[in-house]
Order: C-alpha cells, then sequence, then structure tokens
C-alpha cells in the first residue's frame, strides 16, 4: 500500500465499520444521528447546560436530548459535570476526542449548509420528474 492512497491507514486499522458485529459502528450512529451531529456541533464552541444545550439544538425532546448525551458521554465524546450547587447545575463539554470529531463534522455540516441551493434546486427538479407536489 501506498501512504498516498486515500484510506491506506484505516485498511490497518483493527476496527471495520462496514463489518456487521464491529462496535465503531453504535459510535457511527451516535455521532452522526441527527441528535448526536448537532449536540456535538452545539457543543464545539463552549460548554452548555441542559436547557441551554436543548434550545440551541432546536427541535430535539428532553428525552431524546438525554439519551443523546449519554450515550456520547458512554462513547467519551462529551463529558458530563454536575456541580454540588442547589437546584444541582450539570455543565456538558466535549472531550477532545468529541472536539476532534465535531470538527470533521462541523466540515460537513458547513459543506451541506454552503450548498443548499444546488440541494433544493435537485429537490425541485427531482420532484417535477416524479410529479410530486
Amino acid at each position: 500500500m501506498h501512504e498516498s492512497q486515500p484510506g491506506a491507514e484505516e485498511r490497518d486499522l483493527p476496527y471495520n465499520v462496514f463489518a456487521r458485529a464491529c462496535p465503531s459502528r453504535g459510535t457511527l450512529e451516535h455521532v452522526t444521528g441527527r441528535w448526536g451531529s448537532l449536540t456535538l456541533g452545539a457543543l464545539y464552541e463552549s460548554s452548555l447546560r441542559f436547557n441551554e444545550l436543548r434550545r440551541r439544538v432546536d427541535g430535539v425532546s428532553e428525552k431524546m436530548l438525554s439519551q443523546t448525551l449519554q450515550a456520547l458521554e458512554r462513547d467519551g465524546l462529551v463529558h458530563r459535570e454536575a456541580q454540588p450547587t442547589n437546584p444541582p447545575r450539570v455543565d456538558y463539554d466535549l472531550t477532545p476526542l468529541g472536539r476532534e470529531v465535531a470538527t470533521r463534522l462541523l466540515d460537513l455540516i458547513h459543506c451541506v449548509e454552503g450548498r443548499m441551493d444546488g440541494v433544493l434546486a435537485a429537490r425541485e427538479r427531482y420532484d417535477a420528474r416524479r410529479g410530486a407536489r
């Protein structure tokens, strides 16, 4: 293998997301799911409390955000810090791994946002061909 080949270094890794039983599949799902990617992106600039994060990730339910944060924390991407105050204060922040993943996700998010005019035009053409309204 040549080092210049795209993905050459990934082929030598002990994990393979394309294999059904590979544990990396679950983490990839947590990261790339709608709420996981938005949560990681929202935490990129600063740590946030639960309700701040819920407002930032518009549309996520309390239950779904809680489940998402637990999965990301379990995978080592998010750090949860509970302050011993009354009422309790809980802050969420990215770990170094979470920051690395969020950086890559934000590149993808910015790419999609920057190409939405083309996406919307493609949708219109597709729907017109299919007779959709």
